[in-house]
């Protein structure tokens, strides 16, 4: 039974009754750990924090040593980044050899990165690991392994397993075949899940995120509409919604997702930033501004999300001709882990488009500069020379872009194409169309999507230009 079956089963529901009347009235909590454990998840899939650790932190004064309620304080400790208090909760842990201490002692590791430590150990234990223990034991780290991105760890103690049936093998290999980017088999097999078991909300977010990584967002938009059908108040599904959405730039339906998930998760500061990048998509500079502050106070200062922050910052108040504003948000990066020559592009990006030409050139020179003259900075500052339509210019920076980044580039020929489609270099645009399509057709929608019909494939764009008659009007 999975614990979602599991917390809608009377009797689980008759214990939460229970400790929930105990409480309500003030009373002392007598009850097993590992019923107060179940508690606490159930209080943390419904995102009720506060409750779940007061939950567990009854469980672990009624039983200092109960393995579940010390494992449960071990990934508590994990999801927070806090490896010396997981490490001590797992010293608590008095036997070494039930099956929560290999596992969270694995995890630990896995979660510093400590990766060949983990492995050896997880295959030491193989030794003495009873036959008809083995087959759970390999699927239990190969998930594991999942679980922390490790997806080819996985697939290596996935091949230790003999092939079933099983709905949670497949599962396993599906998302497996995700993290490995093989789409489309992780696609087939979540389809054969979904025909098993069509209620099941996991299986529809899952493959919300297999067509999201495919760029199919419209399916992905999809997919995740069944799972919020199965639970309205499914998070992951209305925040897969919401992705999908932002980024068919439908920004007005993708704020209400958006806002909807921050009903049920209001501390997540991810979804406040994606609310800011939606209000400037739509020019509410004000409302953004307001957004992603709250988004800031929310981050801690060793987020990689708080450099994004700031950049969006720095756009909500560049928008608004408060470039000063934009200026500081953007230094305040400077001390941050993040690549300071894409925010010097930015920068020079916001003071250009204010009309301060010679600051912005001086700021893009310090980009190229700080990036050890990156061919992809370059395309960066050229791009968004093009951007603020100073059309010339971008395009003399293209040919030398192109010149400095070789025949092997993939990048930047939608941009060009839309220089020589400004400029009415007919035959220039179409090579450049071509090369843009063949090379990077992800580019092209993005950069070029705008001059075709939606249900047009990049791969047909060239094609269609020289039907409809783009090469003649150019000329």
């Amino acid at each position: 039974m999975s614990n979602e079956e599991y917390f809608n089963d009377e009797e689980f529901r008759e214990l939460l009754d229970d400790y929930e009347n105990t409480v309500a009235h003030d009373m002392p909590v007598f009850m097993d750990a590992d019923d107060l454990a179940d508690i606490a998840d159930y209080y943390q899939m419904n995102d009720r924090q506060e409750d779940a650790r007061r939950a567990i932190e009854r469980a672990v004064e009624l039983q200092p040593d109960s393995v579940v309620a010390l494992n449960y304080l071990i990934h508590e400790a994990l999801n927070v980044g806090d490896y010396q208090e997981a490490e001590e909760r797992l010293e608590q842990i008095v036997d070494k050899q039930v099956p929560e201490y290999i596992y969270c002692r694995a995890e630990v590791w896995m979660a510093q990165g400590q990766v060949e430590q983990a492995d050896n150990f997880l295959r030491e234990q193989l030794k003495d690991l009873p036959r008809d223990e083995y087959q759970d034991y390999v699927l239990d780290v190969a998930n594991l392994w999942t679980d922390y991105g490790y997806y080819e760890k996985a697939m290596e103690w996935s091949m230790r397993a003999h092939p079933e049936e099983s709905e949670d093998f497949k599962e396993l290999m599906a998302r497996t075949y995700l993290g490995l980017g093989a789409y489309d088999d992780s696609e087939r097999i979540f389809n054969e899940l979904i025909d098993k078991n069509p209620f099941q909300k996991r299986y529809w977010n899952a493959l919300s995120s297999v067509h999201f990584m495919k760029e199919d967002f419209g399916a992905a938009v999809t997919s995740s509409e069944y799972a919020i059908a199965i639970d309205p108040d499914d998070s992951e599904g209305i925040m897969a919604k919401a992705n999908a959405l932002f980024r068919l730039d439908n920004f007005e339906e993708a704020l209400k997702y958006y806002e909807r998930y921050s009903e049920h998760v209001p501390d997540d500061e991810l979804s406040l930033l994606y609310q800011g990048s939606c209000l400037i998509n739509l020019h509410r500079y004000d409302e953004a501004a307001e957004r992603l502050k709250q988004a800031e106070e929310l981050t801690p200062y060793d987020s990689e999300n708080l450099a994004e922050i700031y950049q969006e910052l720095a756009y909500a108040y560049g928008e608004q001709g408060l470039v000063e504003s934009a200026v500081y948000y953007l230094d305040k990066t400077e001390t941050l882990d993040c690549d300071h020559a894409d925010m010097e592009v930015v920068k020079g990006h916001i003071l250009l488009a204010n009309g301060r030409v010679e600051e912005a050139n001086e700021t893009f020179a310090q980009a190229i500069m700080k990036s050890g003259f990156s061919p992809h900075t370059m395309m960066r500052v050229a791009v968004s020379v093009y951007d603020n339509q100073y059309v010339e210019a971008a395009y003399k920076m293209f040919q030398h872009y192109f010149e400095v980044a070789g025949d092997n580039c993939n990048d930047g020929y939608s941009y060009m194409a839309l220089c020589c489609l400004d400029l009415k270099r007919g035959d220039e645009y179409l090579k450049c169309l071509k090369e843009a399509c063949r090379r990077n057709p992800s580019e092209a929608r993005t950069a070029l999507g705008h001059l075709f019909p939606e249900d047009i494939s990049p791969d047909d764009y060239y094609e269609y230009a020289l039907k409809n008659g783009m090469k003649h009007e150019l000329s």
